[in-house]
């Protein structure tokens, strides 16, 4: 009988490690469009996600001590908060807000960098990622950096300095899916810092895919917030990041155009001439 290969014996896999630190989930989720604190808590949990952003523009961590604040169902000493500039449009407001967020969570300096172009796509402004990024890795910031899929961009912002790249699937609540995986492809087998899909997921389905081309994580919110059932959705899609990394790690058999026998034809007791 053929020898097999066991849990024991698979060959360990690398961790995800970002500032230092090193994490056993790769999905990373939001905290954004539930209905409530205790319904954003059991999705989170739910999820089994150890980092969750925070979009502090639009977020209540202390700010308004007058109301109800996230840290109250997602503590820090149980989770890695990341703050997000989400709803900055230019260098010059993100890194205000990631300046806002270190004073708030007593000196943080692990954020994610977000620079949007416009309303209506939520697209990265490369110019003024670029310009944030430069701003705040210089004042000691570690910075996980939300881009476009452009391998150019990717690696200049690498070799700035940030700790994560962070390319859209497609668009920032749309649902589409990974759009251009050759270049997120592109951008895995180039870097040297961890890759994460950030934005576009819909469906588990797509979180697995981004797995299997090698990310070493998924952000993802509305995904989850948006779904009929938010905290099934989390489970859901904690299960394909794992099921993906693992198919990723296993290796897909190559595509064929014809047909192939699970079998050997060859032998058989009723083999055709």
């Amino acid at each position: 009988m053929p020898m097999t290969q066991t849990d024991a014996t698979l060959p360990a896999d690398r961790p995800l490690i970002l500032a230092g630190r090193t994490y056993h989930s790769r999905l990373l989720v939001g905290t954004g469009k539930y209905q409530d604190l205790t319904q954003t808590a059991e999705a989170v949990a739910a999820s089994g996600a150890e980092i969750v952003t925070v979009a502090i523009r639009r977020t209540n961590i202390g700010q308004d001590p007058k109301a109800p604040s996230l840290l109250e169902v997602i503590p820090p000493e149980r989770y890695t908060l990341l703050p997000n500039t989400a709803g900055c449009f230019d260098a010059e407001s993100a890194v205000r807000t990631c300046r806002l967020a270190r004073e708030l969570l007593g000196d943080h300096r692990l954020v994610k960098l977000e620079v949007l172009g416009d309303e209506k796509t939520l697209y990265p402004n490369v110019r003024e990622t670029l310009k944030a990024a430069e701003i705040l890795i210089r004042e000691g910031f570690e910075v996980m950096v939300y881009t476009s899929d452009d391998p150019i961009v990717a690696r200049d912002l690498e070799a700035m300095g940030c700790i994560a790249i962070m390319p859209l699937g497609s668009l920032i609540g749309s649902g589409m899916g990974i759009v251009n995986p050759w270049n997120i492809l592109t951008l895995v087998e180039q870097a040297k810092v961890p890759v994460l899909v950030d934005a576009g997921v819909g469906t588990a389905s797509d979180a697995a895919f981004a797995m299997e081309l090698g990310c070493d994580g998924v952000l993802m919110n509305t995904a989850i917030a948006g779904a009929r059932q938010p905290v099934r959705m989390a489970r859901a899609m904690a299960l394909a990041v794992e099921a993906g990394r693992e198919a990723f790690l296993a290796g897909r058999i190559p595509r064929k155009r014809y047909a192939s026998a699970s079998s050997p034809l060859d032998g058989q007791l009723f083999s055709r001439p």
